[in-house]
This record gives C-alpha cells, sequence and structure tokens, in this order.
C-alpha cells in the first residue's frame, strides 16, 4: 500500500492572517485537520477542523481585518476566488449588494500523494473517468494525482477554472508533475478552453474539475469522442443523481 505524503505549506495561508487571527489557529494547535477559517463582518471568526468548529477571538471582525487579508492575496476572479502564487490554498469572498466585500472563507489546500491508488487501474486503461462526490470530500485531490501519474508517460493537458488543480500563478504547482496547465480566463468560458485544449495542444489526456453546465458536458463528449481520455469531477452522490439531471446525464449516456 502507498505511504500518503502530505504538504500545505500552510504558513502561507497564516502569513496572510491578521496577526491575532493567527495566533489563535496556532493556538488551537491542530493544523493537520484545519479546513477553513472562516471571517464574516460584524461574527466572530471561527476554525473548521474534520472533527469541528471553533471560535478564534472574543471580538468581532471589522473592515481592517478584511482588508488586510484582500490586500496580501491574489485578485478576485468573476467567480469571487481568489489564489495565492504557488500554493493550493483558496480564499473565496462573499460581498454585499455594492460589491464590497464581507467575509471570506480560506480554505487550506494540501497536496496528498499517494491517494489516487483506489482508482489508479482505471485512470491507467485509457479509458475516461468521472469522480462524483459532494463538496470537500477529495475530488480535486484525485485529479492532482491522476494528472501527476499520468503525465509521467503521457501527454496531459489540465484545464484549470478555478486554479485549484494546480495553484495560483502562471506556474503549476509541483503537485501536477509534468501535466500543462491552461487556465480559464472566466468560468463560463469553461467549456471553449475545454475544445481549445484539444484542438490547440494535442493532449493525451484532459483533465478538469467541475463539470457542471451543459457545454461544458457538451465539450466533454466532444472530446471523449475524439478519442483523448477525459478525467473530470462533478457534485453528485450517485449515478442516479447524474442521470436524473438534464444538464449532466449527457456525461454517461
Amino acid at each position: 500500500m502507498t505511504q500518503h505524503r502530505i504538504t500545505d505549506d500552510l504558513e502561507a495561508l497564516l502569513d496572510v492572517l491578521p496577526l491575532n487571527i493567527r495566533h489563535a489557529v496556532e493556538k488551537a494547535n491542530n493544523s493537520d485537520k484545519l479546513l477553513e477559517i472562516v471571517i464574516d463582518l460584524g461574527r466572530i471568526p471561527a476554525a473548521r477542523f474534520v472533527d469541528g468548529e471553533i471560535p478564534l477571538l472574543e471580538k468581532e471582525i471589522t473592515h481592517a481585518e478584511i482588508d488586510h487579508i484582500t490586500e496580501r492575496i491574489g485578485t478576485f476572479d468573476a467567480d469571487n476566488r481568489a489564489g495565492m502564487e504557488r500554493t493550493l490554498h483558496r480564499i473565496s469572498a462573499i460581498k454585499n449588494r455594492r460589491g464590497a466585500i464581507v467575509g471570506l472563507t480560506c480554505r487550506v489546500g494540501r497536496a496528498v500523494y499517494g491517494t489516487v491508488d483506489i482508482i489508479q487501474d482505471l485512470i491507467e486503461s485509457g479509458k475516461s473517468v468521472l469522480i462524483l462526490g459532494r463538496p470537500g470530500v477529495g475530488k480535486k485531490t484525485l485529479l492532482r494525482e491522476a494528472a501527476r501519474i499520468l503525465a509521467e508517460n503521457k501527454r496531459v493537458v489540465i484545464v484549470d477554472t478555478s486554479n485549484e488543480i494546480g495553484g495560483d500563478g502562471d506556474v503549476p504547482h509541483p503537485a501536477v508533475g509534468k501535466a500543462r496547465r491552461m487556465q480559464v480566463r472566466e468560468p463560463m468560458l469553461q467549456h471553449e478552453v475545454m475544445i481549445e485544449a484539444v484542438e490547440n495542444h494535442n493532449p493525451e489526456v484532459i483533465v478538469i474539475d467541475e463539470i457542471g453546465r451543459e457545454l461544458e458536458a457538451v465539450a466533454a463528449r466532444t472530446i471523449a469522442e475524439r478519442g483523448v481520455q477525459l478525467i473530470g469531477t462533478a457534485h453528485g452522490q450517485t449515478l442516479d443523481n447524474l442521470l436524473l439531471n438534464p444538464t449532466l446525464s449527457d456525461l454517461v449516456g
């Protein structure tokens, strides 16, 4: 059995937090199980762990703490997500009606090596694979590992719509190995980049996260029909969920 190895570069995420919040996270002394830090204007900040949630401060969050973080991270895209260069961390914003940021979810990104064993025979078979699961169960972790392993012997292109597979910035995170990465300017253009990847870069494998729109499902079928292996994810817990979704049912038709 492959030994799992985890890297999270947590220090980089802690560096963008206000000192009082950072010290509270460190005092909790449970970094291995830390999932995300939730910061909302006018509320007590909290740290969410695998086994529960704890408050981090006794005082409510002000605009100053939110500004402290946003000034130290990348630009928020159309999907209200920002990243940190050469890491897998993700910061998602909640905005008010005027577009001002009033909440942040700072999610810890981890590269976990050795997790793909359970489906390695499938991804190495050359057949397309769709991974289902609710948010947070590790679909991206499997995609990242699949891309890294397949890229050792095949031409792999990742279509990285929110930069959560290959990390933020122009240089992909080492966790994806030799796989190439195409970023997507806007989430609505994901299907176009999927087709562009096939037409322009001659991949043997396309890796993509969160196929959720009809045009993306059509693009996925087009890719498969061209003989390119596709490894992707979609939200849903069972195959029945997918079949009952008129937008995504074409993926398994």
